[in-house]
């Protein structure tokens, strides 16, 4: 019982440190990401800190997989290396009398990562890709942004504005080009302003430049001056879609059973499955010679751990691509690990008996000589 209530502890000790520096690993590597995107335009600026917010709660059911596999990996081992495990083994208990007390511990971080992976996750992808899809899906003025070429919704057209005031809605020093089959169109302007028509639509009026008309591939341009050129600003016609397995609830996936659906739920449910898993598989993979560090272990847990999450994704991708069944890849690879566990205890425990139940040979007394 001290042993399991100093476990308890030391678990739940563990566990807080260890989430709390993988998640701050998580979010400054998906703010860098982020910032990157948004200095090249490819996500919007205010859109930076939901998206940081979305893509946490959807790392969640990783970092809680790793933080119960570490958690219990580092409390047992320091169990080894401290010799208290030593003690429990002499005391006639076994090594798998820690599998209650691991599996306790594991069992609210399995409900939440079911909650998160079922429920929550879904909901996080499709908000992230709700904000993505309709950055991209913004009006042509919407998309300028000052000192960058930015290219139009249709692809035809690329903008360079120097200066833009919201308030007003007024650019400066704008330089368009637009291209149709083969024929060149460059409109330099000092400036301009954003006008709505009665009927909807909307233009981009320039005031003071000149328009260049030519055809690619030949030196002639004709030269016009105006004081006012309008350039109608497209907007994309097509609602927002999103055809997506991660973005899809459970029932949805439950609902249309395709292979892409089956695969991403295949995902979903690997993730609490592999959180007992590897809780379990941590017990004997803790096991350490407390004459030598402590360091390989830990280096052969990561590496079953990247082995495990890349065949569960494997797995994916081929009932994705019908390769294999969903029976198949949903056990395949839990069944190997599951295998692996098993043989680790049984090659634990046999291992700790055998060493146990050595006595040291009797060293013979040397007959003191007679004076």
């Amino acid at each position: 019982m001290l042993f399991k209530k100093a476990l308890r502890r030391d678990l739940t000790n563990l566990a807080g440190v260890v989430f709390a520096t993988l998640f701050t690993i998580m979010v400054t590597t998906t703010l860098i990401r982020l910032l990157g995107r948004a200095a090249t335009g490819r996500v919007g600026t205010a859109d930076v800190l939901p998206l940081i917010a979305f893509a946490s709660v959807s790392y969640i059911p990783v970092l809680l997989v790793l933080t119960v596999f570490v958690s219990v990996l580092m409390a047992l081992s320091r169990a080894w290396k401290d010799s208290e495990m030593v003690i429990w083994l002499a005391s006639g208990q076994s090594l798998t009398a820690w599998i209650a007390p691991v599996l306790s511990f594991a069992a609210p971080f399995v409900v939440l990562i079911g909650f998160v992976s079922f429920v929550v996750g879904p909901w996080a992808q499709r908000q992230s890709a709700e904000y993505r899809v309709a950055f991209e899906q913004r009006e042509d003025i919407a998309q300028i942004a000052p000192g960058q070429f930015r290219e139009s919704v249709a692809a035809n057209r690329v903008f360079f504005v120097e200066d833009v005031d919201p308030d007003g809605g007024r650019v400066h020093n704008v330089f368009v080009t637009q291209t149709r089959n083969d024929t060149l169109t460059i409109v330099a302007s000092t400036g301009g302003r954003i006008v709505t028509e009665p009927n909807g639509d909307r233009f981009l009026v320039l005031e003071q430049g000149r328009r260049y008309d030519g055809v690619w591939g030949k030196p002639e341009y004709r030269l016009m001056e105006f004081e006012r050129y309008g350039v109608r600003i497209e907007s994309r016609a097509r609602p927002l879609t999103i055809d997506s397995s991660r973005v899809k609830s459970t029932p949805e996936l439950l609902q249309t059973p395709t292979p892409r659906n089956l695969g991403e739920l295949l995902w979903r449910t690997a993730q609490p499955v592999s959180a007992v898993l590897l809780a379990l598989l941590a017990i004997p993979l803790s096991f350490v010679n407390p004459r030598a560090g402590r360091s390989m272990n830990l280096v052969v847990a990561l590496l079953l751990y990247v082995a495990y999450n890349n065949l569960t994704s494997v797995m994916q991708a081929w009932v994705g691509q019908q390769r294999v069944a969903f029976v198949v890849g949903a056990t395949a690879t839990h069944l190997a690990i599951a295998a692996l566990t098993a043989w680790l205890f049984w090659r634990r425990t046999s291992l700790s008996r055998f060493t146990l139940r050595r006595r040291p040979r009797a060293q013979p007394i040397a007959a003191a000589g007679s004076g």
